[in-house]
């Protein structure tokens, strides 16, 4: 089977954002998106070009258009944002991006009726349902095919200081699952998710679409729901690791570090230097060290198994990506990633909250009023 690589601009950037809608009062989840995307949509057949349904009726998510900084891009998502909020200030319905909710039960969620989202519950069942997950995607454009499976391979050696980072899903069902992260093993459940194989040829990933569409797991390339993925309709590199972001300041350095690390290596290989790789069962071992123990993580470097604290690690890898920053127009955000260390991730704020508000639904109930004060302030606020 072949696929077709569209042309795009180099280092081009677009975010996309999931945002669940919550009641104001209850802080519950409020199956509001279908409403949402029909009050903004042009007419009954096209909808809003920036805003659109998700799985989960209780979401909607909102994308920039191309831009070529993050800052350009984090534009357009304020401006959609501002749009979304028209709508929603008058139906009592806030706005919450985080890995998970903290309480609402999955099995009250309803899916949106589409045939591919019907399609994953029918084959995944409970895995399927209990999708009550949100994320982050940044796309970067990469101007030739060739550069796009050795820069995926060599992202994933990145991967656990983007999921620590982002980390924003420490409850779920009403309790403290222990992890950083739940959303990153709970999404991976679904047939075709998780981390990409780490194929050396365009005609390997042919090969295996080809056969996911024979043998029926897929029905289309969008399908395959790996958090680091070729998007070739775009012509970018998609970037799938990130929880969901509870502010547009750490959105944005987030996606400084994603930009800066895929401009990075694109310049490695234009050198002719060799880029890191690391074995699959590094990569996966990471990702797992991440997602339970986010910014206490000590992860695995390189493929001769050298160990650091992930805060460490990226303290390091920021300087290096300085000079990338400054030819992309992100020096501001990128260093915004050095104040989500001395600050801490998301998960951290979040079980301090709930810590200060006593156990039990009155400190989830606190945790989801203070997401929703951070998405509304555009940064991160203390705790207390």
């Amino acid at each position: 089977m072949g696929i077709e690589f569209a042309p795009s601009e180099r280092s081009s950037v677009g975010l996309e954002w999931e945002l669940a809608l919550v009641d104001a009062d209850s802080g519950d989840m409020r199956q509001a998106g279908p409403s949402v995307v029909a009050a903004l949509s042009p007419d009954e057949k096209h909808e809003h070009p920036h805003v659109h349904p998700e799985f989960l009726r209780n979401t909607v998510e909102i994308v920039s258009g191309v831009a070529s900084s993050v800052g350009a891009a984090g534009a357009d998502l304020v401006r959609t944002l501002d749009e979304v909020r028209a709508i929603t200030d008058p139906m009592r319905v806030e706005l919450v991006s985080a890995g998970t909710h903290p309480f609402s039960h999955w099995s009250t969620q309803k899916i949106t009726d589409k045939e591919r989202y019907h399609t994953v519950v029918d084959r995944a069942q409970m895995w399927g349902r209990q999708m009550l997950v949100y994320g982050v995607h940044v796309h970067v454009g990469v101007e030739d095919r060739a550069k796009v499976l050795p820069i995926i391979r060599s992202l994933l050696v990145y991967y656990p200081h983007l999921q620590a980072l982002s980390a924003s899903s420490p409850f779920f069902d009403g309790r403290d699952t222990g992890y950083a992260s739940m959303r990153a093993l709970l999404f991976q459940q679904l047939p075709t998710a998780g981390l990409p194989y780490q194929f050396e040829t365009w005609d390997e990933l042919e090969r295996y679409v080809g056969d996911m569409l024979h043998t029926g797991v897929i029905d289309g390339f969008n399908d395959v729901r790996w958090d680091v993925r070729p998007a070739p309709r775009f012509g970018t590199v998609e970037v799938r690791v990130c929880d969901g972001v509870s502010n547009i300041t750490e959105l944005l350095s987030l996606a400084a570090l994603t930009h800066c690390l895929v401009e990075h290596l694109s310049t490695l290989i234009d050198e002719g230097k060799p880029l890191p790789t690391m074995p699959q069962w590094f990569v996966q071992e990471n990702k797992w060290r991440a997602a339970r123990y986010g910014m206490d993580a000590i992860i695995i470097l390189d493929d001769a198994g050298n160990e650091e604290l992930v805060a460490d690690s990226t303290r390091r890898l920021v300087a290096e990506l300085e000079p990338v920053a400054e030819r992309l127009g992100c020096v501001t955000e990128l260093a915004g990633v050095l104040d989500i260390l001395e600050r801490g991730a998301s998960y951290q704020r979040q079980r301090a909250v709930a810590a200060a508000h006593g156990p039990g639904h009155d400190g989830l109930e606190a945790v989801v009023a203070h997401l929703v004060a951070e998405l509304r302030a555009g940064h991160p606020l203390p705790p207390h």
